[in-house]
């Protein structure tokens, strides 16, 4: 993707956690945030390995259905980072840039489409 500029503030990240290594993902990338592994695979590993970054919590969602990951990142909100981590579908973007903290915005965004979020905070230490 060459370099980008990041806004300060928030950002979301939009992903997918399905199949049988789905969950499995997210703690990798919960992993790479840590400094636990440093070798990137997806987009937002390379953000999150970044000093300037810093894995805040991840917000996850019970879903049979691979397109609510575009539906979701279509509906959120925010600034989109354009053609991040959107590889493998249509949408302009699945990183998005708040100005402030938008965990309401993520959860009313998961009720919308009925779907129930179980949020983690990340403990930093």
């Amino acid at each position: 993707m060459g370099t980008i500029s990041f806004p300060e503030g928030w950002h979301v990240y939009v992903g997918s956690a399905q199949g049988t290594a789905g969950l499995s993902r997210v703690k990798r990338h919960i992993r790479v945030a840590s400094g636990g592994i440093a070798a990137p695979r997806w987009h937002i590993d390379y953000l999150l390995i970044h000093p300037a970054f810093s894995l805040v919590a991840v917000a996850c969602a019970k879903t049979g259905e691979r397109e609510n990951e575009c539906i979701v990142a279509r509906i959120l909100g925010g600034v989109p980072v354009p053609d991040f981590g959107c590889g493998d579908c249509r949408c302009p973007s699945h990183l998005f840039h708040f100005k402030a903290n938008p965990e309401k915005i993520v959860i009313k965004t998961f009720s919308t489409l009925d779907l129930s979020a179980s949020i983690k905070t990340i403990n930093k230490s």
